[in-house]
């Protein structure tokens, strides 16, 4: 549905006015977290279109710290979850005990039933456990017995995973894979954010506790919100464009990139870079998407939605080169 300058103008100052809570939550969390605002603002765009973000990244540079702070901000609900080879989907989300008292099956919930879940080093657990995670991210539901139970919004999974121990994983399919809205490479701070980190841990003064800004009803309002923001034809077709150059390169002159990609993006690929872009768009406060937002967001939405072939792991070519050659040669409208 087209709207009218009017409408969006409207919509900017709306945006403008609930957006606050973005910046409310990055000072709360920058006052244990020193740096990483990338993989802040990440999880802001996940938890706002209602997606799940894998984090991929060496041990120490406080990935559980971050979401652990990010729900305390929020006052959520957050577990945190081990994933461990002797792991059981029981763990996970629970199981049903026999009640010898009332002669009786019960549920028992298991850690999944929160707001805000830390899947940590989710590649250490068989796929029986990993699956069981599916239902919950997919429908936001979980059945145990013969009983469904829904998850209580806000709900978002972080899942990270350790690259360079990969002795003993077990790799994540594809079709998990892709139900994450975004795959976020974590990298190691400045060398004067570390610095920073240093003297806060050396000195053994201890940081304020992360105080509750914002409510939970705030974030479902901003939700809705996002999905109001404008994406004009042209920003669709541009999504498409990118998403469809990963698939069928030869048709946008990447001849080259052909026998490197073994399969593109799928469709889920095309929905969550326009539900990102809407995220990106409310955290610069602004009621319409522009190309700037798609780009932005691009690596982290398709690195885990591409596969490369043998001869470009032969040639040490990476996901993040294939997808910079296609915004390249993409058209910006």
């Amino acid at each position: 549905m087209l709207k009218t300058a009017e409408d969006i103008r409207q919509l900017n100052e709306r945006i403008s006015q609930a957006g606050q809570f973005t910046d409310k939550l990055r000072n709360e969390v920058g006052h244990v977290i020193v740096g990483q605002s990338h993989m802040l603002d990440r999880l802001l765009i996940g938890l706002l279109s209602n997606g799940h973000v894998l984090l991929e990244g060496v041990p120490g540079l406080a990935k559980t710290l971050t979401i652990k702070s990010l729900a305390t901000a929020i006052h959520a609900q957050f577990s945190r979850i081990q994933f461990t080879p002797d792991l059981l989907p029981a763990d996970v989300i629970g199981t049903l005990i026999y009640n010898q008292q009332r002669n009786e099956f019960v549920v028992r919930k298991g850690p999944i039933f929160a707001n805000f879940i830390l899947a940590d080093e989710i590649n250490r657990a068989p796929a029986k456990v990993q699956s069981a995670l599916l239902e919950a991210m997919q429908e936001r539901q979980v059945t145990i017995g013969d009983t469904t139970f829904k998850l209580e919004e806000p709900f978002l999974v972080l899942a990270t995973q350790n690259p360079l121990d990969q002795e003993g994983t077990y790799p994540l399919p594809e079709a998990q894979v892709d139900r994450f809205i975004m795959k976020v490479v974590v990298d190691y701070p400045t060398m004067s954010e570390e610095q920073m980190i240093l003297r806060q841990n050396v000195s053994g003064a201890k940081s304020e506790p992360v105080r509750q800004v914002v409510t939970t009803q705030e974030v479902l309002h901003a939700k809705d919100l996002v999905r109001q923001i404008y994406m004009d034809e042209k920003i669709e077709q541009y999504i498409l464009d990118i998403v469809f150059a990963t698939r069928r390169p030869g048709q946008y002159q990447l001849d080259k990139l052909a026998p490197l990609i073994s399969y593109g993006a799928s469709p889920r690929g095309s929905i969550n870079l326009a539900l990102a872009a809407k995220a990106q768009a409310f955290l610069n406060k602004r009621g319409f998407v522009i190309p700037e937002d798609v780009r932005s967001i691009s690596h982290d939405v398709l690195r885990h939605r591409i596969g490369l072939t043998y001869e470009a792991e032969a040639e040490n070519l990476k996901v993040e080169d294939v997808i910079e050659e296609v915004l390249k040669k993409v058209n910006v409208p």
